[in-house]
This record gives structure tokens, C-alpha cells and sequence, in this order.
């Protein structure tokens, strides 16, 4: 028995990804402050049963503004541009207190599939103003005791192109926006449009995290510019790019060049397998593509890359729960990850996403918020295969949600 220390809460027999054997975490103001075998403790106990303990998902890309739109508009969309202009007719009439209520639906079925952490991308440009903006900010305020809400502020259908866009993404970044993100196959002028979004990235201190190269068509891309600014202004480690599924179209060797110039760079890669694979390819007749860059093959190159939701039930994705256990689950279906690659596949939407979001504070060790959650299994490959239960659920060491196990009623006699 370790020695007596002062604890708020102790989780007895906690398997995690890190320990052979089921381990002991204490948790001391809100904080993990031990992690060892039989812990002595005369605090709140927990006893976990040798389930699985994470430090709870990560979404690096989700769009809470725009989600749960199903009904408003017809989704028979066949690409990219279509849904696009479907949000952008529908945007016109959002209000603050719409925007929040839909996306205080998607944190809330995020908070209890296991996300402690996320990075919302927020549209900001002339037709929708700050409305979204405001809504989200006061989300990230009420869901606070749950998740932590990062805003990243970009302009979906332009920059150089949408007069009054810029004037705008510069009031969001002064009032709270926390990255900022860019569309350049939306622009006149690619080049110029990643110019102003790096400018105004360096001028408030804040990362990049961009829609890039969303399509099958790799004869051109706009991933090399974004790599040669990255290194232009030493933003290593702090520019992301959602979708490049382009990446997923290009042969092996093509791809090993590509994963080398991202990894020298330091530039991230997110791939978003609900959206990617529901509008690439939908014009093939047979042997549709996939267009899912396979991202854990990207990080075995050297490649930070997550696996993140993007949209729900909208244009550009008609389904969706805000899961990312099951999103994980998904990919490594599409990805034809082998058993042996599951444990990468967990990485995507824990470890790896956290990094991406530059997180220094985030895992299951002594000093960092206890913010945990319990899976109804025992090994990260089996939280991949069996896609089980997340019973329950902590934020700085407060339990916020729970889920009872489902009880077999058999017939008497």
C-alpha cells in the first residue's frame, strides 16, 4: 500500500493505454495527482472494474454553426459546391439563438460519447455576419463545465473575392476567435487568399487550420503553398489541413513525397472520413473512389494527423452523433486498417488530435486536468473493434455524464 495521500476522488482498477496491469489515479483539485498501483486514500472511490480510462476525444474539426440542418433544404447534393451554396442560401436567415440551439444539440451527444475536447470551425463573411460567432462563444461559455471549446474563424466561400470578409474575421479574432482557418479552392486568387489568412494568423498569434484540397484531381493542389508559407513564417507545428483528398488519389511513391514535405514542414493533416466519403466520387459509376486519405500511414511518415467529425446531418454530411469513437471505428473500416493498427487508429482522435491542437495539458498524468472517461472495454484495439459503451464521463475530476449498461430481461422458469 502506497503511502496516505489527501485525494478528492480515486478511480480503483483503471485499465489505461499506458499500464499492464489495471492501476489507481487519484485526483486532487480537479487535478490527476497520482497514478500507481492500490493507492491509499479515504476519499470518493470509483472502482473502474479493469475498464479502459482515456483522457477523453479530441475533435480538431467539427462545424457547430451549420450542423442539423436536415429538413431545411433538399440534401440530394452531388458535390462540394452544391453544398456549399446550400449552406449559403440558408445562412442568410440563421439567428443567434438558432445557431446555438443546434449546436448545444451536437456538443451535448458530444459530451456524452466521450469528447472533452473540440475546435469548431465558425463561418464568418457579409451574409452571416458575427451571428454565428456570438452563438458559438456562448456555447464555448455554457459547455464549459464539460468540454473546451476552441473557435477557429474562417471564411467559407472566399476571402479576396468577399468584400467586407476580412473587416469581419479581424472583429472575430479581436473578441475571442482562437484559429483561424481559410478555403482557397473558394478564391479567385488562392495564393493571395493563404497570404491574408497567414498574415492575419501571425499579426494575432494563432494557429492555421485550413479546408484544403477537396477533391480527386491531383494535377494541382494547394498544398505546397501552404507548406512554403508554413516554413516562410516559421509556423511549424501550428497549420493543420481538413480533407486533402487529394492525397488519396495519388500513387505510393507520390504519396511518400507528399507525407515527407508535411512532415518537414510540420504541417497536420485532418482527415474527415463522414463528409469525405459522402460527396468523393459520386459520380463514378463503378469502383467509386474512396477518397479518404489514409491517415495513419501519413503518421507513420512523420505526419500529425486526427480523424474529426466535420459536419452533422447537413448538406455536406447527412448523418452523424457527434461519436468519435464510432468515427475512429469508421475510418478503420474504410482504411482497411489491420488489427495491428487499431491502437494508431485510437491515436487519431486522442493523442494525435491533441498535439495537432498544440494541447500541453492533455493526457491521463500526474498535473493534468482529470478530465477521463470510461470505456466498457479493456485495451484501445478493443475500444476500435468493439466499438463499446462510454459509461461515464469527467471533467476536472466532476462527473458530467453516465451511462448505465443495458440489462437482459430473460424469461422465468
Amino acid at each position: 500500500m502506497n503511502t496516505k495521500t489527501a485525494f478528492d476522488l480515486i478511480f480503483r482498477n483503471a485499465t489505461t493505454r499506458a499500464s499492464v496491469t489495471p492501476v489507481d489515479i487519484g485526483v486532487a483539485g480537479g487535478r490527476i495527482a497520482a497514478i500507481g498501483p492500490r493507492l491509499a486514500c479515504e476519499a470518493a472511490e470509483i472502482d473502474i472494474g479493469g475498464r479502459l480510462v482515456l483522457p477523453g476525444f479530441v475533435d480538431t474539426h467539427i462545424h457547430l454553426d451549420k450542423a442539423c440542418l436536415l429538413g431545411r433544404c433538399g440534401h440530394n447534393h452531388g458535390s462540394v459546391g452544391e453544398a456549399i451554396a446550400a449552406v449559403a442560401a440558408m445562412k442568410r436567415e440563421f439567428t443567434v439563438e438558432d445557431v446555438y440551439a443546434r449546436g448545444a444539440r451536437v456538443i451535448e451527444r458530444a459530451i456524452v460519447h466521450g469528447t472533452t475536447r473540440m475546435r469548431t470551425h465558425v463561418e464568418i463573411d457579409p451574409r452571416i455576419g458575427l451571428r454565428s460567432f456570438e452563438a458559438v462563444k456562448t456555447l464555448k461559455r455554457d459547455y464549459a463545465w464539460a468540454l473546451d471549446l476552441s473557435i477557429c474563424v474562417f471564411p467559407q466561400e472566399g476571402l479576396t473575392n468577399d468584400a467586407g470578409a476580412e473587416e469581419l474575421l479581424v472583429a472575430a479574432l479581436r473578441d475571442g476567435g482562437e484559429a483561424i482557418g481559410g478555403c482557397p479552392y473558394m478564391d479567385t486568387d488562392p495564393n493571395a487568399h493563404l497570404e491574408k489568412v497567414f498574415d492575419l494568423a501571425q499579426e494575432f498569434d494563432i494557429d492555421v487550420d485550413l479546408h484544403l484540397d477537396f477533391d480527386l484531381d491531383p494535377s494541382w493542389w494547394h498544398l505546397e503553398e501552404v507548406c512554403r508559407q508554413t516554413e516562410r513564417r516559421n509556423y511549424q507545428g501550428r497549420v493543420a489541413i481538413g480533407h486533402a483528398t487529394k492525397l488519396s488519389a495519388l500513387p505510393p511513391d507520390r504519396l511518400k513525397a507528399a507525407a515527407a514535405r508535411l512532415a518537414t514542414s510540420g504541417v497536420a493533416v485532418t482527415v474527415l472520413p463522414a463528409t469525405d466519403l459522402y460527396l468523393m466520387g459520386r459520380d463514378a459509376t463503378h469502383n467509386a473512389p474512396r477518397g479518404l486519405t489514409v491517415a495513419h500511414k501519413l503518421v507513420e511518415d512523420g505526419v500529425i494527423c486526427s480523424v474529426a467529425t466535420n459536419n452533422v446531418l447537413n448538406p455536406f454530411t447527412p448523418f452523424g452523433d457527434a461519436s468519435l469513437l464510432r468515427m475512429a471505428n469508421f475510418y478503420a473500416n474504410v482504411a482497411h486498417a489491420g488489427i495491428s493498427e487499431f491502437e494508431a487508429c485510437l491515436d487519431l482522435v486522442t493523442e494525435l488530435p491533441a498535439r495537432l491542437m498544440n494541447l500541453r495539458d492533455y493526457g491521463i498524468a500526474p498535473g493534468n486536468p482529470a478530465d477521463l472517461i470510461v470505456l466498457d472495454t479493456d485495451s484501445g484495439t478493443n475500444a476500435i473493434a468493439e466499438l463499446p459503451d462510454v459509461l461515464m464521463g469527467f471533467k476536472n475530476g466532476r462527473q458530467v455524464f453516465e451511462r448505465r449498461k443495458p440489462t437482459l430481461f430473460r424469461p422465468e422458469g
